[in-house]
């Protein structure tokens, strides 16, 4: 028997269109071309102005030689430029690498080598790295262009053009085109290389545009939300929000650097619906003299992610007036690929257990296939108990294309037609997936596993602690043992013999830390604890096995 379904019905321009977020990008300058579409300082800039910067950029880049897999990278913080360059450098086909502006100069000239950058557009406020950075590059080097923000006076400028100089050289009625193929790389985001050089991890257009769409979805935003930029434009392409605000037609408000001094009245100028960021992001706001003094005036939705966020944190935000959405992702996934999808009767619950339901990684984005606990030798599913442990698995369009030029670890990271995260996990009886720990950061103490993260979420619990971090310490008897790193907040003062007794009233004596060292933890630009810092530190590589 024939099947009518596969005869004549073939996909043609009519019906069949490469995904792209460029569309979204056109479509708002349309329909709401006078609406504001950016904010940096005192300059406003409208979705009409702000799709004709994006094609005249796209146009001189083309016109230097940028097309289908050109590599363009920046090194900006969260200003007008760098939400640009997330429309402008796709329209010409080449590649946006965003460069994580904390790293060094020996890791960036890598990135820009690997890349194979053929132009980078850098801010004084990095020269020094940049700098740097260029001068360790062995191959061709590339066309750099500063970017002058009004509001910045300090630094070098580095570049043979100015962005505007060189933004005005292109056409604003530059013809670009969507991607030949939806698959077509978008971006290039390099991991942190913790464990050797970093890897390239490559999105495509289909992926960037179904994630801008499943953030609207995950973070309930309406039509028209303003934006704070409280997480860098160069994680994860920011999440995916720039071309998420353009599907939105919705307002960003530019931020160069996380001062909650500056964030609290932006966020009521502009009257801020929504803002992202990792839990110590949020941890800076609630314990800010300006949350205690002046606090908010309307209320502000977020999205959290980066570690499990600390029930103390989620409690913070509610009584400030923040609505936490947790989600979860990793750099190979654009960011948030599953979220914490609240259900109406948590709000019956009290605070603390509100904060623990919605501390969860939860479910799915939208528009992403599946998030699930495996077993990673059988890859089969652990058992919905809350207890079983396996590794978070992805697998949908929201995951990336693999890593450039290389191979063999993309291999391994979908082997068996699964994205391996390397977190482990367990799955709740509703479904809902829960962190336990990274592989590498449980502790084995005495043939007994510890998770680090469950140490993490008592010591948070105190009153005088701002952020933890528990990692593993060599032991003659015990093989390791956990050790704990704390920053305490402003004024605070608490003793290591006291947080250790705090710890003993709430759980297990074997999982109680066995040192406490008090000061400043190490963090990445969007807020990570860098716990790779602190297992050297403690030597925690040389516990005995």
């Amino acid at each position: 028997m024939s099947n009518a379904y596969a005869q004549g019905l073939d996909a043609n321009p009519a019906n069949f269109v490469q995904l792209s977020p460029l569309s979204f990008l056109a479509r708002s300058a349309l329909v709401y071309p006078k609406r504001i579409s950016l904010i940096q300082g005192e300059r406003h800039y409208t979705w009409q102005e702000t799709y004709a910067r994006c094609k005249k950029l796209a146009s001189a880049l083309a016109a230097h030689g940028v097309g289908k897999g050109t590599t363009v990278a920046v090194m900006l913080p969260n200003i007008a430029a760098m939400f640009e360059c997330h429309f402008a450098v796709p329209m010409t086909g080449g590649v946006l690498n965003t460069l994580n502006t904390r790293l060094d100069a020996k890791t960036i000239a890598f990135m820009l080598g690997h890349g194979e950058a053929k132009v980078l557009i850098t801010d004084p406020e990095f020269s020094g790295t940049i700098k740097e950075a260029l001068a360790l590059l062995t191959g061709p080097k590339p066309l750099v262009i500063d970017s002058l923000d009004p509001d910045y006076h300090q630094g070098e400028s580095l570049g043979s053009v100015n962005y505007e100089d060189f933004l005005a050289r292109g056409d604003d009625n530059y013809a670009w085109q969507l991607p030949e193929n939806e698959w077509d790389a978008i971006s290039l985001n390099y991991t942190s290389g913790t464990t050797g050089d970093p890897k390239g991890v490559v999105y495509h257009h289909r992926g960037a545009y179904l994630n801008a769409v499943s953030n609207i979805l995950a973070g309930n935003l309406p039509q028209h939300a303003t934006y704070l930029w409280t997480l860098p434009m160069f994680h994860c392409n920011g999440w995916c929000f720039p071309w998420t605000m353009a599907a939105n037609a919705g307002t960003s408000v530019c931020l160069r650097k996380v001062d909650p001094a500056v964030v609290f009245p932006l966020i009521r100028q502009h009257q801020i619906t929504h803002l992202c960021g990792a839990p110590i992001v949020f941890g800076m706001l609630i314990n800010s003299p300006e949350a205690k003094t002046i606090g908010l005036d309307h209320p502000v939705s977020g999205l959290i992610a980066g570690a499990p966020p600390p029930a103390a944190i989620l409690e913070g935000c509610e009584n400030l007036g923040i609505s936490i959405t947790h989600v979860y992702g990793l750099t190979e996934t654009y960011g948030p690929a599953a979220v914490c999808a609240q259900q109406p009767e948590w709000g019956d619950l009290p605070i603390a257990q509100r904060a623990e339901r919605n501390g969860r990684q939860g479910v799915a984005y939208h528009l992403q296939e599946t998030v699930t606990v495996l077993n990673p030798e059988t890859l089969q599913p652990v058992p919905a108990d809350g207890e079983t442990m396996g590794e978070i698995m992805f697998r949908g369009n929201i995951v990336m294309k693999g890593y450039l030029k290389n191979e063999k670890a993309t291999k391994a990271a979908f082997e068996g037609g699964w994205f391996h995260t390397g977190d482990l996990a367990v799955v709740h009886p509703d479904g809902y997936v829960k962190i336990k720990d990274r592989s590498k950061d449980v502790i084995i103490s005495g043939g007994e596993n510890i998770s680090s993260v469950e140490v993490e979420e008592v010591l948070y619990r105190h009153p005088s602690v701002m952020a933890a971090a528990v990692v593993a310490k060599p032991d003659a008897k015990w093989g390791e043992v956990p050790a704990a790193f704390v920053e305490l907040k402003d004024s605070a003062v608490l003793s290591e013999a006291d947080l250790i007794e705090f710890c003993r009233e709430h759980m297990a004596k074997y999982k109680v830390p066995k040192q406490i060292v008090f000061g400043p933890l190490p963090k990445t630009a969007t807020g990570k604890i860098q716990k790779f810092v602190l297992r050297e530190q403690m030597k925690s590589a040389s516990a005995i096995e």
